[in-house]
């Protein structure tokens, strides 16, 4: 889990930091879970760019991930490989039957270690439980927001959510931006932090970095031309012909504190506290 700093022995290096890579085990992915990988280059089905700066990148294939951790069963961890997918790394179970699947990695799992899912599994790290089992003041993740869905929050490297409180349908969980929202108490969520917290601690020290993962440069808005962007023109440096102005996004909608969620979206109720700026 921790970096490794690059000597300066290049421009490129100078400011490089890269993983150590000790916790992985096993290089190669199992090939029965692996899955092909389309790459869309930003654009939707009319091939009109909808999310920006996204296109190349180095040749991925899918690992296909248990988020809904349904079977019942020991299993045993086999691995811990790296994902390059996401930042945090996978663990490859096999279960009693010789099934295999992969989950995403906690902290504090290794090779060897038995892990568990459903409501009679045993409290400790990597067992997956219904939330109306799980202790209440509890670190967990991969929390799902439907029954049977699959987890959708907290899944990212060294992510972890907090199960508050809870009552007779529901639980409140204090998410990793501060929120505390209502779930289901049949929900599924996995005990304990995701492992690889120090992954945003890793300096990317060249742009080419960001072009293996499929991001494209990006141009300020002030270099370019009034045409072009709300925010372009003037003699020398301005904000759309001089004065500070708020900054916009190129179709000129405010770029920073502009509230973008429905204000009468169904979900809302679900919310009990807002997310901290």
């Amino acid at each position: 889990m921790p970096l490794r700093k690059l000597k300066p022995i290049t421009p490129g290096t100078r400011f490089y930091s890269i993983s150590t890579f000790e916790e992985i085990t096993k290089s190669t992915p199992e090939k029965s879970l692996l899955a092909p990988l389309k790459k869309s280059g930003g654009r939707n089905n009319t091939g009109r760019i909808t999310s920006r700066h996204r296109g190349g990148g180095h040749k991925r294939r899918y690992r296909i991930i248990d988020f809904k951790r349904n079977k019942a069963g020991n299993a045993r961890v086999e691995a811990i490989e790296y994902d390059p997918n996401r930042t945090c790394r996978i663990a490859l179970l096999k279960y009693e039957d010789g099934e295999l699947r992969y989950i995403l990695a906690p902290q504090n799992i290794k090779v060897g270690d038995t892990l568990q899912a459903g409501p009679n599994a045993e409290i400790r790290d990597g067992n997956a439980l219904p939330l109306g089992k799980i202790p209440v003041g509890s670190f967990i993740h991969n929390v799902e927001m439907k029954p049977g869905k699959g987890g959708q929050m907290a899944r990212t490297a060294g992510a972890a959510a907090q199960l508050v409180a809870r009552d007779e349908k529901y639980a409140q969980i204090k998410l990793p931006s501060s929120e505390v929202r209502l779930i289901p108490i049949t929900c599924m969520a996995t005990l304990g932090q995701i492992g690889n917290a120090d992954n945003e601690n890793i300096s990317y020290g060249k742009a080419g970095r960001m072009i293996w993962l499929g991001v494209r440069p990006q141009t300020r808005g002030m270099a370019m031309n009034p045409i072009d962007h709300p925010m372009g023109g003037g003699e020398g440096r301005s904000k759309s012909g001089g004065g500070r102005q708020h900054p916009r996004s190129p179709w000129g909608q405010l770029a920073k504190g502009l509230k973008t969620r429905k204000k009468r979206k169904t979900s809302s109720k679900y919310i009990v506290r807002r997310r901290v700026k």
